[in-house]
């Protein structure tokens, strides 16, 4: 499967295609159309269970928007759930320890994550394909390790069941939905924005040609670096939010998997648009309810559904969009050619 992965991570044609640049008018219309939607349905309804999803789903796309950051410099990380660990390790027991403010603790907690980053990134950004996805899978399992072994600190694997109290909008589901999505909402707008400038063209160049990037003058290392930290800090985010909403911690929360959740939801949005998270993170998050009453065939449906999309579908649920977009607008033209 990371080989199928790889191979859509170095696919030039499509990264080009759907590279961030200026927004359309029908773009923008979309999104606003979908933003009002996402504000407005919480109005209808007081059932907790929907609210919890939407506050998941819009975790999820802090998740897996900011590994798209360091996929799009053409790296796999799985280690990326173990640095949302960390951030939410650093939060809670700063708050525990220390008796300091929620505000305070969520940004040591994410500090903490991005400069564990810096540390590791210059050695394991070094490495490419299948061995920086073997050596971040090591890191991420040694990480949660630590966190089960340092039990006098983090619990052991029963983890901190007693989480202190974080803001008071976090007692109300409504609330915390729409705090979630604040946060997802300018994590996404600050990953946009570095994408379309003109670091994203840097980062596009060097994911293809990377020894041509590098003669260039582009400063591969420095890049590959700074989109690792920067992915590392948003994500505990998540991690913090994620706690808080769960209402306790454990590094069960922060393994291989949840690192494998974030890959596949880029894979099956579409990797190479950031659009391509958030339709991903939709449909990962939501599809295990559907699927309730299959429990014992989850995992194959999953997988099946996973395997047809990256041989079908390389460019994944956003490849379809864009696909379905050129086909109308050729019909559009011919249409109007035949008056």
């Amino acid at each position: 499967m990371i080989k199928a992965i790889q191979n859509n991570t170095e696919s030039s044609s499509q990264a080009t295609e759907m590279s961030p640049r200026k927004f359309t008018s029908w773009q923008v219309l979309l999104g606003l159309t979908f933003l009002i939607l996402l504000l407005i349905w919480p109005q209808f309804t007081t059932n907790k269970f929907y609210f919890t999803m939407g506050t998941m789903i819009a975790l999820s796309v802090i998740g897996a928007s900011s590994l798209n950051l360091i996929i799009r410099t053409g790296h796999i990380s799985l280690a990326h759930a173990a640095f949302m660990g960390v951030a939410a390790y650093t939060c809670v027991l700063s708050q525990i320890y220390f008796h300091i403010n929620f505000a305070l603790a969520c940004a040591l907690g994410c500090s903490m994550s991005a400069f564990l980053a810096l540390i590791l990134g210059p050695i394991l950004l070094r490495l490419t394909g299948k061995y920086f996805v073997l050596v971040t899978f090591m890191v991420g399992e040694i990480i949660r390790l630590v966190f089960i072994n340092w039990q006098s600190l983090t619990g052991g694997s029963n983890g901190i069941q007693e989480i202190p109290r974080g803001l008071d909008l976090f007692k109300n589901p409504t609330s915390f939905y729409y705090f979630s999505l604040l946060i997802s909402f300018l994590c996404i707008v600050f990953v946009r924005r570095i994408l379309s400038s003109d670091l994203g063209r840097a980062i596009d160049s060097l994911r293809e040609v990377e020894s041509l990037a590098e003669c260039s003058g582009i400063p591969v290392s420095k890049i590959k670096i700074s989109m690792f930290v920067i992915a590392c800090f948003l994500v505990g985010f998540q991690g913090i939010l994620q706690v808080y909403l769960v209402g306790y911690i454990d590094p069960g929360s922060f393994n291989s998997e949840a690192s494998l959740n974030m890959v596949v939801m880029n894979v099956i949005g579409g990797m190479y648009h950031l659009s391509g998270p958030i339709l991903g993170s939709i449909f990962i998050t939501t599809l295990p309810e559907f699927l309730r009453g299959y429990v014992d065939f989850q995992r194959v449906i999953f997988g099946v559904v996973l395997i047809v999309v990256m041989a079908a579908l390389p460019g994944g649920l956003m490849g379809i969009l864009f696909k379905l977009k050129v086909f109308l607008l050729k019909a559009l033209h011919l249409e109007v050619k035949n008056k």
